[in-house]
């Protein structure tokens, strides 16, 4: 046994994602004989004292069946109103499993805008935390039928990442219908070989990626990604198939199933990992060659006095982006300033900021405490 594997036998916070693959019988409804194993080997592992959240696949696939619908649709409403029907079907597979071994469920359905908005970001943590805290098994599901594409997570692997950031987890796991990540595609490649271990950081690990499947919109690629986003919270990922027989007691007893993405960072601060786990930024700023040293190398806060020019429209307290003269992102953090204000007082010092504003302002054009490095 790895000491990386040790040290998962003493994960005592984990989110177990399943994936639309696993959980659906190739897009004619749920395999629930299979869901019945998962939960009682959880029911078992909560027995151990280690609490669970689930990130669930499966609502749009058990929709489609449900409708009578041949293949996935591609127009969002269809998309909206399979997910709506199949939510259905889902949860109540779900409490029916758990019920079997005197367990409470709920039903938990995120959109990006409450991992986006801070205030809703904090409540949606408080919310899990406390069904934690209760012995509830939250049931986690993007909220398909109101989500647009411009808002929504893109896939089940990263919303599983960023639940578990949201809750400081000790460890994810991906389970899906492969038995880890290979080498390459085993389905093509007789050679390909498992990767039992290896550093979440690792940039070989894109080489070894690949796409979804038509049931599902995540791949190999958008769970290294997750991993990556677990990974800012301290949190180690599993990525194993969840055919073979006991696979969560396995993992639970440090046994080498699946591939352990290990995470090779400190837990970084809950404001700083929100600010990270970021998609959709208001605006950018570009920085000179000063401003980009003492932010990266002296960890300083950005001041006007270094912001070359502005791009897009922003409001007091939104994110932005601080890139570099080449565009590279290399920072991003909550502005104190709206966009027409930034562009009065980019490149001037601090102590101008109230002739050209007609105010007081702050000194920081976005202060340390609110910024992230990239």
């Amino acid at each position: 046994m790895s000491q990386d594997r040790e040290k998962i036998k003493t994960a005592s916070r984990w989110v177990v994602k399943i994936g639309s693959a696993l959980l659906t019988d190739n897009g004619c409804g749920l395999k629930h004989e299979l869901l019945d194993t998962w939960v009682g080997q959880i029911a078992k592992l909560m027995g151990r004292n280690i609490e669970f959240v689930i990130v669930s696949s499966g609502a749009v696939a058990e929709g489609i069946t449900r409708l009578g619908w041949e293949k996935r649709p591609t127009v969002i409403h269809d998309l909206q109103a399979a997910a709506a029907v199949g939510q259905m079907g889902l949860i109540q597979a779900y409490e029916a499993c758990f019920q079997q071994y005197g367990k409470q469920t709920a039903q938990v359905l995120l959109t990006h805008d409450d991992v986006a908005n801070r205030s809703r970001y904090l409540n949606a943590r408080s919310s899990l935390t406390s069904l934690i805290k209760l012995k509830v098994i939250p049931i986690v599901n993007e909220n398909d039928t109101v989500a647009t594409d411009e808002i929504r997570f893109g896939d089940n692997d990263t919303l599983a990442g960023l639940v578990a950031n949201l809750i400081d987890a000790d460890l994810l796991i991906l389970l899906t219908d492969q038995k880890g990540l290979y080498t390459s595609d085993p389905r093509i490649d007789s050679s390909a070989e498992l990767i039992e271990n290896a550093q979440v950081n690792d940039p070989k690990l894109e080489e070894y990626s690949g796409e979804g499947g038509s049931l599902g919109r995540g791949g190999m690629r958008t769970k290294i990604k997750a991993a990556s986003i677990a990974a800012r919270s301290g949190t180690n990922t599993i990525i194993a198939s969840g055919l073979d027989d006991s696979v969560l007691l396995r993992i639970a007893d440090g046994e080498n199933a699946g591939t352990l993405l290990s995470s090779t960072e400190e837990s970084i601060k809950a404001k700083k990992q929100w600010l990270a786990n970021q998609t959709y930024l208001q605006g950018s700023v570009t920085l000179d060659d000063g401003a980009v040293k003492a932010l990266k190398e002296n960890g300083k806060s950005l001041l006007p006095v270094g912001i070359k020019s502005i791009t897009g429209e922003f409001k007091r307290g939104e994110i932005i982006a601080c890139v570099d003269s080449n565009g590279g992102e290399i920072a991003r953090g909550l502005t104190n300033y709206d966009s027409d204000q930034a562009r009065k007082i980019a490149g001037k010092s601090s102590k101008e900021i109230c002739d050209l504003l007609g105010e007081y302002g702050e000194d920081e054009f976005i202060h340390r405490d609110n910024m992230i490095l990239i």
